[in-house]
């Protein structure tokens, strides 16, 4: 068997892609990051059914078990993970020492707590760059995840609910709450992800709330990098009191595989080889596949806090995927602007929840 491997950076494989599923000739095996857009080619039968496959020798069992949920379509699963990472809070255990915070907040509430401490001892409470809007909109999705959960979401996608039902114009409220105690660094609205990074990396804030790539993108700014790793620690988003989800359910993303509806078997049988234990642990050893996806491949992993990571995402059993890959880019687009309104204080909760219904309600149409 020969395996011929086409590497395209993110926007042209996507044009590659849609020009080769609107053909009626998906390729053997491709890249993809699950959620609505495998729904669709599921839904025009251009990918094959892995369930089968997945039954087989405990290949299913043998994945975490929210990365595998992103590419299931209707209770089949038309993909497998490759990698797969989680949002979290990065956070500078010095700074928090010299506030008087002695552990990470488990809560909301506590989470506004100690803004207010850091406040207090003249800390920069959290960084972000919102001129680039999506690190904002990470806020909003995760408290939508924590008020409303699994059934929120999947509930106002299918168009059985709506994004303006109570979960989603709470979530607008909490952040709010946090936005009016003003914890961002000056000048943080016209600030891009980048302006963060290097806000984070020489100390000059707490924490931020980012992807499992933070600490990696952080060094390459960072003045002084053996004290960002010294000081560097990391949790999960806190749960939200009285909030449907659960404190495991986790937002992120990933890459992963689908198989195109014309490939022979031995396509899926590479896939199967990608995604043994053996060999994602060898490639996280070697800094591939990062986090990986597999029950025991952390092993692989060096980092004690993408380790740490890693096991906190695998006791999700609710993944959500970021909005703006979830769902068609319009409404992703709408999340993020809308979201930013809010850091703006250009919108209310309520209002932020209509934009982004609106989109919906126009892209998500039967």
């Amino acid at each position: 068997m020969s395996i011929e491997i086409t590497v395209l950076e993110n926007e042209a494989f996507k044009a590659k892609l849609a020009t080769a599923m609107q053909s009626g000739s998906p390729p053997d095996i491709f890249q993809s990051w699950g959620g609505g857009v495998l729904k669709q080619y599921a839904d025009a039968g251009l990918i094959q059914d892995l369930t089968p496959a997945l039954a087989e020798n405990g290949w299913g069992d043998s994945f975490n078990a929210g990365p595998l949920s992103l590419y299931a379509v209707g209770g089949k699963n038309y993909g497998v993970p490759w990698n797969a990472g989680m949002v979290g809070f990065w956070y500078n255990k010095d700074l928090f020492a010299k506030a008087g915070i002695d552990a990470p907040p488990a809560t909301w509430a506590e989470l506004l707590d100690d803004v207010g401490k850091l406040k207090a001892a003249g800390i920069t409470p959290i960084a972000i760059g919102e001129k680039d809007k999506w690190p904002g909109a990470f806020w909003w999705e995760y408290l939508a995840t924590r008020v409303g959960g699994q059934a929120a979401f999947e509930s106002a996608f299918n168009r059985t609910g709506k994004f303006t039902d109570p979960a989603f114009v709470e979530a607008g409220a909490k952040l709010k709450e946090l936005v009016d105690l003003q914890p961002f660094q000056t000048g943080s609205l016209g600030a891009g992800y980048g302006d963060q990074q290097v806000v984070m990396a020489n100390g000059q804030a707490a924490m931020e709330l980012m992807g499992q790539w933070a600490p990696g993108a952080n060094r390459s700014v960072a003045e002084n990098v053996d004290a960002y790793n010294a000081s560097l620690g990391w949790f999960p988003f806190p749960m939200v009191e009285g909030g449907a989800g659960s404190p495991t359910d986790a937002l992120g993303g990933g890459d992963g595989f689908a198989v195109g509806k014309n490939a022979p078997p031995a396509a899926i049988d590479f896939v199967r080889f990608l995604t043994s234990v053996e060999n994602q642990t060898a490639m996280a050893k070697a800094g591939f596949a990062v986090p990986p996806v597999i029950k025991g491949a952390e092993a692989g992993i060096d980092d004690p806090l993408i380790k740490e990571l890693t096991l906190t995402l695998a006791k999700a059993q609710y993944y959500q995927l970021y909005y703006d890959q979830y769902m068609p880019p319009a409404v992703g687009a709408a999340v993020n602007d809308a979201t930013q309104e809010i850091f703006a204080g250009t919108a209310s909760p309520e209002q932020v929840a209509q934009t982004i219904e609106d989109s919906a309600a126009f892209e998500l149409q039967p």
